[in-house]
């Protein structure tokens, strides 16, 4: 004789999804901007690596076309607590940018059209950890979201994926950028909880 009468199925187990402390999930893309959205014509976008000597390295948007491209698919977390899991993506790897680039360099700061900011160790955009991508879910990447091109950093917190961005300037000393100006922590891991300065 059975002890489980027919059709229970026990308690609903928790997800098995960790997400980063104080994160909630959302099946939404929220839209978050400091300002305007930039529209740039395609024939006039660009992208420039500026390293510590004044060195250019330059690709227009069919060049960045004609790179190797990845897709990966991870988890985004905003520092407004948001957290979306799976989203996938298309783009250069950072790596394959920085190929070529002779540097002696430990910070990056990332610049976009509209003349957004953000400062990241260099070491963070290396080793397969960020890419600057031009498609999401299989669809260009649209201007409320970045577009054409925006970086994807997704170890950090979300703010330090630029959107709109046209570049980077290779530093050997550490720069703050817009949101850290601000107040905003200068590293931004989720993980850590490293929303604000002094996290």
């Amino acid at each position: 004789m059975g002890i489980v009468s027919p059709g229970f199925h026990g308690r609903r187990r928790e997800s098995a999804v960790q997400l980063p402390p104080g994160q909630y999930l959302t099946e939404d893309f929220p839209v978050l901007s400091a300002g305007p959205t930039p529209r740039i014509p395609l024939e006039e976008w660009e992208f420039t690596v500026t390293t510590e000597t004044g060195q250019e390295h330059r690709w227009t948007w069919q060049e960045l076309l004609e790179l190797p491209s990845e897709t990966p698919r991870v988890d985004i977390h905003c520092v407004t607590k948001w957290s979306k899991l799976g989203t996938d993506w298309q783009g250069v790897s950072m790596d394959v940018l920085l190929d070529d680039v002779e540097t002696t360099a430990d910070f990056a700061l990332v610049s976009s059209y509209g003349g957004y900011t953000t400062n990241l160790p260099l070491e963070d955009l290396l080793d397969g950890q960020a890419w600057i991508v031009y498609r999401y879910d299989g669809e260009d990447l649209t201007p409320e979201h970045g577009g054409p091109v925006r970086l994807l950093v997704p170890h950090l917190y979300f703010w330090k994926s630029a959107k709109w961005v046209r570049g980077l300037d290779l530093l050997t000393e550490n720069e703050p950028g817009f949101w850290e100006t601000a107040g905003y922590h200068d590293y931004g891991d989720p993980w850590r909880e490293q929303r604000y300065q002094g996290d």
